[in-house]
């Protein structure tokens, strides 16, 4: 029994332990697993992905954390032609109903947390810190990515119910260094020497260390993933004012597939909590009393 994992790249915490959990669930269930980074380029993980599919000796089942979800269809298809099944983790895909109706017999499933609630929890913790409106600097991941596209609808949503706020968008790449390249282009700007910061958000906390570092300067920073080490580390240390704890779910992509596999038991999607880190909102007034 082998499972290949495809993950968008490793420079990231939260990849970190998306690739670690895959290989102690490996570990611990007896398969094999091989794990795949597609650099952050789609076109690169569908061709991996196509690669092992039509290999001599494919894969019993696929862990995929999809880079850009349009392209998917095709190669699961033909994953499931081959009885091949798959997992899509951390994206909403519409087609994997559709396609487990097609092939009712192989185990085609999401696992992910509501990345909706991701987003609009870190969107609680702005109101929280920030309950009479400010200015916002708000670091956005890849546009190609749905877990980034329903992050920022979650804010959203709850920064349209209180105070004005004033919100400046900057793209990023799941990265400290792209956070940091883009914020700290938009400091060279003229715009921005007028512009008064009081508080910055990103979709990971790879990204807000990042812009952390371009920033120099104490502006209360919140991150998304909260990796025991990292995220929660960080904000235990005073570097990050909160985070978002989202769960890993290759390990459970991975014993899923593998049940599926011997039991013939065809998975049903699953959605992992998410929590805000720290929990009480009074541990998020005393930032804001402090920044």
């Amino acid at each position: 029994m082998k499972f290949l994992v495809s993950l968008p790249h490793k420079d990231n915490e939260f990849q970190i332990q998306q690739t670690e959990a895959a290989r102690v669930a490996a570990r611990l269930l007896g398969v094999e697993v091989e794990i795949l980074y597609a650099e952050n380029n789609p076109v690169l993980q569908i061709q991996q992905i196509l690669r092992a599919v039509r290999a001599d000796s494919p894969p019993s089942g696929l862990v995929v954390e999809p880079i850009a979800t349009q392209a998917l269809e095709t190669v699961l298809r033909k994953a499931a032609a081959a009885d091949i099944g798959a997992a899509v983790l951390n994206g909403t895909v519409g087609y994997v109903e559709a396609l487990r109706a097609e092939f009712p017999h192989v185990g085609l499933f999401r696992v992910a947390s509501d990345q909706v609630e991701i987003g609009r929890l870190q969107g609680l913790q702005v109101r929280a810190l920030l309950p009479r409106g400010g200015t916002l600097l708000y670091l956005h991941g890849p546009h190609a990515s749905t877990a980034a596209q329903e992050r920022f609808r979650g804010l959203e949503e709850v920064l349209a119910s209180g105070p004005v706020m004033r919100l400046i968008v900057l793209d990023g790449h799941w990265s400290g260094e792209s956070a940091e390249r883009a914020v700290a282009h938009w400091l060279r700007l003229r715009s921005s020497a007028a512009t008064r910061l009081d508080l910055v958000a990103a979709q990971d906390d790879a990204m807000a260390a990042g812009a952390r570092r371009a920033l120099r300067a104490a502006v209360p920073c919140l991150g998304l993933g909260g990796v025991p080490d990292v995220g929660q580390r960080m904000v235990n240390e005073g570097a990050l004012a909160a985070t978002v704890i989202v769960p890993s779910n290759t390990g459970v992509a991975i014993e899923h597939l593998a049940r599926w596999l011997r039991r013939g038991v065809v998975p049903a999607s699953i959605v992992l909590p998410v929590r805000s880190y720290p929990a009480e909102p009074d541990a998020l007034g005393r930032v804001r009393r402090t920044a």
